[in-house]
């Protein structure tokens, strides 16, 4: 019998920057919880940027229905369709190889009842090889998720300030202070028990979101919610500088609004000074 000891168990590699040769699961976002690790979420519309994040160590994917405003320049979320995101999110899949990718389901394509929302969910898994959907609501939307999850579709919950719901709320407004706080608690706990591998938490108090952090067995995501949350998400052209006006909650990590200016006016200019192209980039 040999003296030698026993190799140790294998650590669970991390899920942000991890290098499995397969796709995140809901189980590595749960064993995440478990560990106490937090990790980010970013928006994503094409294979380019989807692959730029992917390589970057990003674990999920999330193609939202942000794209009305930062891909077809409408001024709200509501306008946006499954049509129009379909194609963005198999650009996501297809320029992704270890990201598990989230699908945003549209306004008006769940809200009356969990037929109209398992038929939505279906062409996001069927068409674009998503691999789980997002909704927004508390418990009025409990009957989709449950039928949702019944069919085997991983589903992300969303509440505080839900964009979809912007004219009901009056503007983009932080949610869930006071007794509105009781009401939000109550909504993820039904989340939770409807079946939700995890919930956005949009605008809230961040002691109210570090509250519902703790509740819940599934993680949570932030954004405006504080630090205290499990995983924190930005459309990615927020975290970049590309737009000019963004939330309290946002923080930019890069100028990419400058840069691509500069580029574009760099470029202009030596196209009209005759610079470009020169020799070398000229076939003979």
């Amino acid at each position: 019998m040999s003296s030698s000891a026993a190799p140790p168990p294998a650590q669970p590699a991390a899920l942000y920057g991890g290098t499995s040769g397969r796709r995140v699961t809901v189980r590595d976002i749960a064993a995440a919880k478990e560990r106490h690790e937090k990790w980010p979420m970013l928006t994503a519309y094409d294979a380019l940027t989807a692959r730029i994040f992917d390589e970057a160590g990003i674990p999920v994917l999330l193609v939202g229905d942000s794209a009305a405003m930062v891909v077809y320049g409408y001024d709200s979320t509501i306008p946006v369709t499954v049509d129009d995101l379909v194609p963005l999110t198999a650009a996501v899949v297809r320029g992704s190889k270890r990201a598990m990718v989230v699908a945003d389901l549209p306004f008006g394509s769940y809200q009356t009842g969990a037929t109209e929302a398992l038929t939505a969910a279906t062409r996001f898994l069927k068409e674009t090889g998503a691999h789980a959907i997002k909704l927004e609501g508390g418990r009025r939307v409990v009957p989709q998720i449950e039928a949702m999850v019944a069919a085997g579709i991983p589903v992300m919950g969303h509440l505080g300030l839900t964009p979809q719901s912007v004219n009901v709320f009056g503007g983009y407004r932080v949610q869930g202070r006071g007794q509105d706080g009781d009401e939000l608690m109550a909504d993820a706990k039904a989340l939770e028990a409807a079946g939700v591998f995890s919930v956005v938490l949009e605008c809230v108090p961040e002691d109210l979101a570090a509250r519902v952090t703790a509740s819940l067995s599934v993680p949570t995501i932030g954004i405006g919610g504080g630090n205290q949350t499990d995983a924190q998400v930005l459309v990615w052209q927020d975290m970049a500088g590309l737009t000019p006006h963004t939330a309290k909650f946002v923080k930019k990590f890069a100028d990419m609004n400058t840069l691509l200016g500069d580029a574009a006016r760099s470029y202009a200019d030596e196209v009209v000074s005759g610079v470009y192209p020169a020799p070398e980039h000229s076939y003979h």
